[in-house]
């Protein structure tokens, strides 16, 4: 916790911010894929630890930043749309307050990151802890629908769901199955996390508006289950859990509201924590 370091990770945050949440969290996956790659080649971990997950593109630096800077700029009224889009570069408004708002997460995560891990010495994956912790005071300092949301009747949606129907949890259970089998084989055959690099880079084409889904959180928590346990199986259903926390987390934090808790953060912490608990 030197003041260097709080520095850089406040100049994170804004340049996350004036990127966008998502991209800053997209380069956090290309950087992690050569990371892991220069260390699966007997090189050091500088480009994996400093520049995927450190205060350049950290996602509870950069991403968080970003998150935090577009539910300002909602609640001040700089976006088209609320708070809650995150592929929006904020750069493009030219305005100082949105950015600085992004540096100040910045500096939070990093300080969010070091009391959990550094001070409480937890072993789980606290920075989606901290990237959830960071989403929930943004909520709660500039949004206006509360930690839950706030849904308003419509004629497309008369009553809000909490669970998905019976074909979109089976859509669910196999996709999150299929994707943690393989994502266990590779953890397990490489002893690394690199398809959670995969998962997070092939968000780019999300963010050129195809409708890719989201895995990172299967492949964060299989990869980790199945690094802790050697057992692939195991990672494959703590790959299916963290697919399930993720559904009620979004359904419950991340609809019908202003800015954005992210479900798949809140799925990582979740299950890893629980794979701790249990196995380590």
């Amino acid at each position: 916790m030197e003041i260097l370091s709080i520095l850089i990770a406040v100049a994170g945050g804004i340049f996350g911010a004036a990127i966008g949440a998502l991209p800053a969290f997209i380069f956090t996956g290309v950087t992690g894929l050569i990371g892991w790659g220069i260390v699966l080649a007997g090189g050091d971990s500088t480009v994996l630890n400093e520049i995927a997950f450190g205060s350049f593109f950290g996602p509870h630096i950069a991403f968080a930043g970003g998150v935090a800077a577009a539910a300002f700029a909602g609640n001040k009224k700089k976006l088209l749309s609320l708070g809650n889009i995150i592929n929006e570069p904020l750069g493009q408004f030219n305005n100082v307050p949105v950015l600085l708002v992004g540096g100040i997460f910045g500096g939070l995560g990093f300080a969010l990151n070091y009391l959990y891990s550094g001070v409480l010495g937890w072993t789980f994956d606290t920075i989606a802890l901290t990237v959830a912790t960071s989403g929930i005071i943004a909520r709660l300092v500039f949004g206006s629908t509360g930690l839950l949301g706030k849904f308003t009747p419509s004629e497309t949606e008369s009553k809000r769901s909490f669970v998905p129907d019976a074909n979109s949890f089976m859509f669910m259970i196999l996709f999150a199955a299929a994707t943690a089998l393989v994502t266990s084989y590779v953890a397990d055959a490489t002893q690394s996390g690199i398809v959670f690099a995969i998962s997070a880079a092939s968000l780019m084409f999300a963010q050129m508006g195809f409708g890719i889904p989201t895995t990172h959180h299967i492949t964060a928590v299989a990869g980790t289950a199945t690094l802790v346990t050697g057992n692939i199986w195991l990672g494959v259903l703590f790959g299916v859990l963290a697919a399930i926390v993720l559904d009620l987390a979004g359904r419950s934090m991340n609809s019908h509201a202003d800015s954005h808790i992210d479900p798949p953060a809140v799925a990582i912490a979740t299950c890893t924590c629980l794979v701790m608990i249990l196995f380590a």
